[in-house]
């Protein structure tokens, strides 16, 4: 991810878990936070009660990765922060996958999708 896609200061983190709206399930935790951008800028929290640093940074890789592959399937204008739960520490990519597609649309951060094939008429 860039540098400006990315949330690094503990104020900024501090300021959107005070502001921010949290949703969760069973693997992760989202905050998420208007920020009136063109872009959503993402942050990613593991606390060492996850694991030893090698767990904690193969979950972080998970979760950037995930959302790298579905960044164009959410809006945009948003400061999340994804705080990983100790579940997330034996979960693999497609578990990870979809707790985040999950709390996309619990958020409503899912973008409208337009299907041709229901536009398309198929009488003969």
């Amino acid at each position: 991810m860039k540098k400006e896609e990315r949330v690094r200061k503990n104020s900024h983190f501090r300021y959107i878990y005070r502001k921010g709206k949290s949703l969760s399930n069973d693997v992760l935790v989202l905050y998420l936070f208007r920020n009136g951008k063109n872009i959503n800028r993402v942050g990613i929290s593991v606390s060492k009660k996850i694991g030893n640093s090698v767990v904690r940074n193969r979950v972080k890789r998970l979760i950037r990765e995930c959302f790298r592959k579905n960044r164009n399937m959410t809006k945009t204008g948003y400061d999340l922060i994804f705080v990983a739960r100790k579940k997330s520490s034996q979960a693999n990519y497609y578990l990870i996958e979809e707790a985040m597609k999950n709390l996309f649309k619990k958020g409503g951060l899912l973008k409208e999708v337009e299907n041709n094939e229901k536009n398309i008429d198929i009488s003969d």
